[in-house]
């Protein structure tokens, strides 16, 4: 896959092999899983893994969760992108799902909100996705806010895996 989208402050790629050690940081902080069922990775081993099924969306669907990269520093910093949701997920199947995850280091300094908006921007406007879906654990403050700041909108509740998370909605407006 070719695709790469640039922000004022990071470019948003595929996934690599080579990305491994930078989402194994990421996703074996217990932190950034407090809100995800508390299960953060023990072995690079499962990062191999999740890069392997990613790849795969990109071959199935045309499109996944990308790496996010500080363009200034070449430091990839977590992932986000559009996933396409084929199991059931609060009564939708087969829609499409903006999400994104970062490294604690790079909390609360814009960069998820930047990804955000680049991403629904491309999924409204050069994907014309009909309605764009999100979701967030209710206690994870940081993340309901961006999805309201992109103008996602709540439409209820819902329990994923055991957890009561916030459903967002956006319809296409073109």
């Amino acid at each position: 896959m070719d695709l790469q989208i640039e922000t004022h402050r990071l470019l948003l790629r595929p996934f690599l092999a080579t990305d491994a050690e930078a989402l194994f940081e990421m996703d074996h902080n217990p932190n950034v899983h407090a809100y995800i069922g508390n299960k953060p990775v023990t072995s690079i081993d499962e990062i191999y893994g999740y890069i392997n099924n990613i790849q795969q969306q990109y071959r199935d669907n045309g499109i996944g969760r990308f790496a996010v990269v500080i363009k200034a520093t070449k430091e990839i910093i977590g992932w986000a992108g559009i996933k396409y949701i084929t199991e059931p997920e609060n009564n939708h199947v087969n829609f499409y799902d903006l999400g994104y995850r970062l490294q604690e280091k790079h909390w609360r300094k814009g960069y998820a909100l930047e990804a955000a908006k680049a991403w629904l921007d491309y999924g409204l406007n050069q994907m014309n996705i009909k309605t764009m879906y999100a979701s967030a654990h209710i206690k994870n403050v940081g993340s309901n806010i961006i999805l309201q700041r992109i103008g996602m909108i709540q439409n209820g509740e819902f329990y994923w895996d055991d957890l009561l998370c916030n459903w967002y909605e956006l319809q296409n407006p073109n």
